[in-house]
């Protein structure tokens, strides 16, 4: 069985949507790409190495499988020989234009084919910034791990972890740490259906 660790750079109103550069996703004109960058300091990057282990492979949605090939197969340095050398599980209706492998289409339904993947024998399956992915996972019990980077900026519009159908869930936190920049390391297991009440019927 592998373990499936979510990774995602978040604002604090929740959009995810290109963190990391101006022309990353620029979709319904969104005009603030890049906004992690300012913020991002040892911590953030202490987070990610932990998160990648020593040796992992990627489940990806189709365009942050774009993004990443237009980029990473470019760069030199560890970082890059990771990305480049880990086989990549694509969420993607064109399975015949995956030139960045070793790489391989999930199949028509998305969920039985994580399901197989993560009943099998390999490293740790590692998701980055996916706003399809991601709740997907959640709800159908099938991430491990949900890695939160909340960097202290206010975007206002843009494309959010989760989308409004996404199931109600709850997290519990299992670690939390400050970086020096202000980003706030939060660590989470999904921890079923999110549970009602009322303060009503505490005791005064």
């Amino acid at each position: 069985m592998r373990t499936i660790r979510i990774i995602e750079h978040i604002s604090l109103d929740g959009v995810i949507q290109a963190p990391g550069g101006p022309d990353e996703d620029i979709d319904s004109g969104f005009a603030h790409g890049g906004w992690a960058f300012p913020h991002f300091d040892a911590a953030v990057g202490e987070a990610v190495d932990a998160v990648h282990g020593d040796g992992f492979d990627l489940l990806l949605g189709r365009r942050t499988y774009d993004i990443f090939a237009g980029h990473w197969p470019h760069q030199t340095g560890p970082m890059a020989d990771q990305l480049n050398g880990a086989r990549k599980y694509v969420a993607t209706h064109r399975p015949d234009n995956l030139g960045w492998g070793p790489a391989e289409d999930l199949g028509a339904d998305i969920v039985a084919g994580v399901r197989a993947i993560k009943a099998g024998e390999g490293p740790d399956l590692v998701v980055w910034s996916s706003s399809t992915i991601t709740p997907v996972l959640i709800e159908h019990g099938l991430a491990d791990e949900v890695v939160l980077l909340v960097f202290p900026v206010m975007l206002g519009r843009g494309k959010r972890i989760f989308s409004d159908t996404a199931a109600a869930t709850e997290l519990r936190l299992l670690s939390s740490k400050a970086g020096a920049a202000g980003v706030i390391i939060n660590i989470y297991k999904p921890a079923g259906p999110a549970r009602t009440g009322s303060f009503a019927d505490v005791a005064e």
